[in-house]
C-alpha cells in the first residue's frame, strides 16, 4: 500500500509532464537568460503551441545536458560559451564548425538575435580613475587588489584561469561569488574588480567602467537559440518563430529589457510581452499570478517534495535501523554509509544526480531522501538498543516469535525516539528543499533565488518566511504525535500492571 501511494504522490507531482506534449523552454540563473526564455515561451505560445519554461536552471552544463536529454527543447546560449566551453578545443576557426558540431549532437542553432554580451573586466569609475586603469593589462602593477568573480566564470577555460593565463595577472585575492551579489560587492568596496556581461543594465546603474581587452582574450558571445533538431518535425511554427528572433534584439535594446527587470522592477514576462508586441507585432497577455497565488503554487511543489522523499526515507531507513540494531556488525557498516552520505554537499549531491535522474522533481526528491536516512536509522538502532534487556528476555521465556516480539513488543517501545528521528529528518528537508530550486525542481527557493538576483527583498520573503513556517508547523505536528504516543504507551503499561 504504501508502494502505491508513493507511485500516486510521483504521478501527481509530475502530472504538468504527463499531461499534452508541450515545447519547454529552459534559461540560466541570470536575468537576460530568463527574459529571453519567457520570449521564447511566449512565441511558442503564440503560434498555438502548449509551452512552459523552466526558469533559473543553473549554469551552462545543467542546461546543456538538459537539452541534450530532451528535458527541454530550447534555450539562449552565446557563441563563445558554445565554442569555448561545450565544445573547448574541438572547433577550428572555421565559423561553420560551430553548426557541424552541433548538428552531431542533435541540435540546431538559430541565427544571431543581434548582440554580443561578452565578458569583460569592471571597477568602479572613480577607484579606476584613481588609479589610471583603462585596460586589463593595467591591472598587473596592483597587486593588492581584490577579484571577485561569478563561480562559473571561476572555472570556465574561457572565464578566469585562461584570462589570468593570457595577461599574466596575480592579484592578492580573488573570491568566487554570485553574479548578482557580485555588483553590491563592488558597490560597497568589499572588492575592486569584477567579471561582467556587457549587457547588463548594472553597469551604468552602478557607474561602472568595462575595461579594455587590449590582448582580445574574450571571444565574441553571440546569442542564438540552441534547440533539439526534432523540433523541425514536432513544432515546425515554433522553429519559423524562432528563427523570427534573428536580428531582432540589438545591444541597447537588450540592456533596456534588462533595466526592466532589474531596475524598474517589471516582470521577466511583462518585459518580453511588451518586447514581442513592440517589434515584432506579437500580441500576447503575459501571465502575471498574484502573491498568493505564487505561495499557493510553491507551498504544493515543497510539500510534495518533503513528503515524498520522507515517505521513502522512512520505507527504507527503518528496516535498515533493524537490522543495525539485530546485527552489531552490519549496524556500524549501516551507520557509518549513511552518516557518509549526510556529509556531500547538498548543492553538489543535486547536480551529481541530474546525470542519472535529469532536473527537476526526480534528483531533488532523490537528494532530500538521502538527507532523511542518517537521523531516522539512527534514532531506530538507539530505540531498539534502548529497550531494557529485561523486557527482552520476558519475551524470550514467553517463546514469542521473533516477528512478534518486533512488531509487538520492540518496535512500540522505540517509537518515540524513531519519531523523534522522522521529524529531525523532515525538519532537515523542508530547509533543504528550497536549494532544488537550482535543478528546477520548484518550491519556496524559487523565490527566493529571484529575489537574491532582483536584489527584491520582498521575493526572498515569499519563499524564506512560508519555508519557515513549514518547519515550525512540521515540527510542532510531530511533537504532538510523540506526546500523544508517549501518552499511549504509560495507558497501556498502567493497564498491564493493573
Amino acid at each position: 500500500m504504501s508502494v502505491r501511494v508513493l507511485l500516486l504522490l510521483g504521478l501527481v507531482f509530475h502530472a504538468p509532464l504527463l499531461a499534452a506534449e508541450s515545447i519547454t523552454m529552459g534559461s540560466k540563473g541570470f536575468t537576460e537568460s530568463v527574459i529571453l526564455g519567457e520570449i521564447l515561451t511566449q512565441m511558442t505560445r503564440s503560434k498555438g503551441v502548449s509551452a512552459q519554461h523552466r526558469s533559473q536552471l543553473g549554469g551552462t552544463r545543467v542546461l546543456w545536458e538538459a537539452l541534450l536529454s530532451g528535458e527541454i527543447d530550447a534555450y539562449v546560449d552565446y557563441t563563445g560559451t558554445l565554442r569555448e566551453e561545450i565544445f573547448a578545443g574541438q572547433l577550428g576557426a572555421d565559423p561553420d564548425a560551430l553548426y557541424q558540431a552541433l548538428a552531431e549532437t542533435g541540435v540546431r542553432m538559430s541565427p544571431p538575435l543581434g548582440f554580443n554580451n561578452t565578458y569583460a573586466l569592471g571597477m568602479r569609475r572613480k577607484r579606476a580613475d584613481a588609479l589610471n586603469i583603462r585596460n586589463i593589462s593595467d591591472l598587473l602593477p596592483h597587486t593588492g587588489l581584490v577579484f571577485g568573480f561569478s563561480n562559473e566564470f571561476m572555472q570556465r577555460k574561457d572565464g578566469w584561469p585562461g584570462l589570468q593565463h593570457a595577461y599574466g595577472l596575480d592579484p592578492a585575492s580573488v573570491r568566487g561569488m554570485d553574479h548578482d551579489l557580485a555588483y553590491r560587492a563592488l558597490a560597497s568596496g568589499d572588492i575592486d574588480v569584477i567579471d561582467l556581461y556587457t549587457t547588463d543594465a548594472d553597469i551604468a546603474y552602478y557607474d561602472l567602467l568595462a575595461l579594455r581587452d587590449d590582448r582580445r582574450f574574450f571571444p565574441g558571445y553571440q546569442a542564438v537559440v540552441v534547440y533539439r533538431s526534432d523540433l523541425e518535425q514536432r513544432a515546425p511554427s515554433v522553429v519559423a518563430a524562432i528563427d523570427q528572433l534573428g536580428g531582432a534584439i540589438d545591444a541597447a535594446r537588450m540592456i533596456a529589457m534588462n533595466a526592466a527587470v532589474k531596475l524598474d522592477h517589471r516582470s521577466e514576462s511583462s518585459v518580453a510581452a511588451g518586447f514581442l508586441s513592440a517589434h515584432l507585432g506579437v500580441h500576447i497577455v503575459a501571465d502575471e499570478s498574484r502573491v498568493w497565488q505564487r505561495v499557493g503554487q510553491r507551498t504544493r511543489e515543497h510539500l510534495l517534495l518533503v513528503m515524498i522523499s520522507l515517505a521513502a526515507a522512512i520505507l527504507v531507513a527503518i528496516p535498515l535501523g533493524v537490522l543495525a540494531a539485530r546485527k552489531p556488525r552490519a549496524g556500524q557498516v549501516i551507520l557509518a554509509l549513511v552518516g557518509l552520505l549526510q556529509t556531500i554537499p547538498s548543492l553538489a549531491l543535486f547536480v551529481f544526480l541530474i546525470p542519472l535522474l535529469g532536473i527537476g522533481g526526480p534528483p531533488a526528491v532523490a537528494a532530500l531522501f538521502v538527507y532523511s536516512l542518517l537521523p531516522i536509522v539512527r534514532n531506530t538502532h538507539a530505540g531498539l538498543c534502548g529497550i531494557a534487556p529485561e523486557l527482552r528476555e520476558s519475551a524470550l521465556a514467553l517463546g514469542l516469535p521473533d516477528r512478534f516480539r518486533l512488531w509487538h513488543i520492540e518496535l512500540p517501545l522505540a517509537t518515540p525516539a524513531i519519531l523523534t528521528g522522522i521529524k529531525t529528518a523532515a525538519v532537515i528537508n523542508v530547509g533543504t528543499a528550497t536549494l532544488a530550486a537550482l535543478i528546477g525542481a520548484g518550491g519556496y527557493g524559487q523565490p527566493i533565488l529571484t529575489g537574491i538576483r532582483l536584489d527584491d527583498t520582498g521575493l526572498i520573503m515569499q519563499g524564506a518566511i512560508p519555508a519557515a513556517v513549514l518547519a515550525l508547523l512540521v515540527q510542532g505536528l510531530f511533537e504532538w504525535l510523540e506526546r500523544h504516543v508517549l501518552s499511549t504507551r504509560r495507558w497501556a503499561v498502567a493497564g498491564k500492571r493493573e
